[in-house]
């Protein structure tokens, strides 16, 4: 299971800032409450591979057409996409929850855990696309999330909706929430390795 980036959640905190040291009671609650979401966190993932097209200013796949500069620059040279969803559980929502009404500190440390330990599960996962895609000589971009750039949120429903997000948990609120909050979706562009973008 992925273990939290410790200097990633201190950072998160705004920790370290300038090669200072971290309080000892300070580092000592943020290992416990990273202990207590360890202890309770689901990590799942799904993903799934589509044909690519490229327009002007704009990125189809999986029956979605997204209009963004951004992700059509990312996507530049690349034939194939992976929809990717990933989620920490609602254990982890629950533990945020409980924490935010009882002791706001340990909420905000917690979320700095959960934030770290959510994308090395990604980084993770990743790897595990590479192992797959690399016999086909194919290479990965780095993630691009809905929200970023100019890429629009409103994708986030369909593209949950072509993963069957709801297989590991992950729903869309009317109101454009992903639940479980900790729940990341992202496009990863695959190009064949000798490709440059």
């Amino acid at each position: 299971m992925a273990e939290i980036d410790w200097k990633e959640a201190r950072r998160y905190l705004g920790l370290h800032r300038g090669g200072g040291t971290v309080d000892e009671v300070l580092e000592a609650g943020l290992r416990d409450c990273g202990r207590a979401l360890m202890a309770c966190a689901r990590p799942r993932s799904v993903w799934r591979r589509f044909p690519l097209a490229l327009g002007e200013g704009r990125v189809e796949t999986a029956g979605l057409q997204v209009e963004s500069l951004h992700l059509r620059r990312h996507l530049e040279g690349c034939t194939a996409v992976c929809l990717f969803a990933a989620t920490l559980g609602p254990e982890v929502d629950r533990l945020l929850h409980r924490a935010s009404v009882t002791d706001v500190s340990r909420a905000v440390m917690i979320q700095a855990c959960a934030a770290s330990l959510l994308e090395v599960y990604c980084d993770e996962c990743c790897a595990a696309i590479a192992a797959q895609t690399a016999a086909e000589g194919l290479t990965l971009r780095p993630r691009f999330s809905p929200g970023y750039g100019d890429a629009p949120l409103s994708c986030q429903g369909p593209l949950l909706s072509w993963l069957e997000a709801r297989r590991i948990g992950i729903s869309l609120t009317a109101g454009g929430l992903m639940l479980p909050e900790k729940s990341v979706t992202a496009l990863i562009a695959l190009r064949f390795a000798e490709e440059r973008p």
